[in-house]
């Protein structure tokens, strides 16, 4: 766990292996968050602000994401004078990255088609 994270709950709780997994997606089920892990496996380590520019995205959802990257261990830092560099923390992220983008070259059209990932679920309130 990332020095200085408050701790959510002190002991990890015990999940189902698909629930782990299902967490394990969603955390992966970000396009900023894909894109960062990609940056920072092409290039090793970066300064946030670096990542920043490269994506052109806003400084503080940046911030945002690679505090979800390192909290779930795809992603740790480390401070070198002011500055503190991101890099990946497991090798294992770009044997998870790969085989799904050669996943998605056989299924690109199918999943931007489909209407179901993004689909709000409904009220449970109203069914």
């Amino acid at each position: 766990m990332p020095a200085g994270r408050p701790i959510v709950e002190p002991e990890p709780t015990t999940l189902a292996d698909t629930e782990l997994l299902a967490r394990l997606f969603r955390a992966l089920g970000d396009a900023t968050r894909l894109r960062i892990l990609e940056l920072l496996v092409d290039e090793g380590e970066l300064h946030q602000a670096e990542i920043v520019r490269r994506l052109g995205a806003v400084q503080a959802r940046v911030s945002e994401h690679l505090g979800c990257l390192m909290w779930c261990g795809f992603v740790e830092s480390r401070v070198q004078g002011r500055r503190t560099l991101y890099r990946v923390a497991n090798r294992q992220v770009r044997s998870l990255l790969d085989p799904a983008k050669r996943f998605l070259e056989c299924n690109e059209a199918q999943i931007a088609c489909c209407r179901r990932i993004d689909a709000t679920p409904p009220n449970k309130e109203t069914t």
